[in-house]
């Protein structure tokens, strides 16, 4: 078994419900999406629970940028936070990567949800090669948030492919992969951001 990584948590301990983040490929735990969906989660009066895969670790430690770890060592890593943490308190998901992984590991770990934040249905700039696979057969509940004009996967794109009935679709007008708009848009990445996070509080009740 993988070693389990340290835990940022916010919010009442004592909550019904655990949102279980991990970071997407580039950016750590503290990064700024991250705390704010954890702080505003927190403040809607859920517990969360943030983590960081071995790559991120050892940059933290070494200050070396790294290549995110391999998808066995991502999962196994996901497998040990939720036997730690109990998979039926759990909605586990978080960032691009973070929240991609987590949707593969969901079904067979028993978790009660899957939030997915800004999901990489494809990689850059490489729309042929889909991530959607998995997602056709999913039955996890599972919201994916995702900006109308995320580069790797828009509303047009995601409009065609296949996806379980299990999965909602929350589109956040105007949002690239970490929800911002474009200024003449009239929104802001702040008011995006609030629309993930109340949408995500939402998700959770209804569980």
């Amino acid at each position: 078994m993988s070693q389990l990584p340290e835990f940022l948590f916010d919010g009442p301990a004592d909550a019904a419900v655990t949102v279980v983040l991990a970071h997407g490929a580039g950016a750590p735990m503290d990064s700024p999406f991250m705390v704010a969906f954890a702080e505003g989660l927190a403040a809607r009066g859920l517990r969360v629970a943030r983590f960081e895969f071995p790559y991120m670790t050892q940059r933290r430690a070494t200050g070396k940028k790294r290549q995110p770890d391999r998808a066995p060592v991502l999962e196994a890593t996901w497998l040990n936070v939720i036997d730690h943490l109990g998979a039926n308190k759990l909605v586990i998901g978080g960032k691009s990567m973070g929240g991609r992984i987590a949707s593969m590991v969901a079904d067979a770990a028993g978790v009660r949800g899957l939030v997915c934040l800004g999901y990489p249905f494809h990689p850059p700039g490489k729309p042929e090669k889909t991530r959607t696979a998995h997602l056709a057969e999913l039955r996890t509940p599972t919201l994916i948030l995702q900006g109308t004009r995320d580069s790797l996967g828009n509303a047009e794109a995601v409009a065609g492919y296949t996806l379980s009935p299990a999965i909602r679709l929350h589109w956040l007008e105007d949002g690239d992969h970490g929800f911002k708009p474009r200024k003449a848009s009239g929104r802001t990445e702040a008011g995006n951001w609030a629309e993930a996070i109340e949408a995500l509080a939402d998700f959770t009740r209804g569980l």
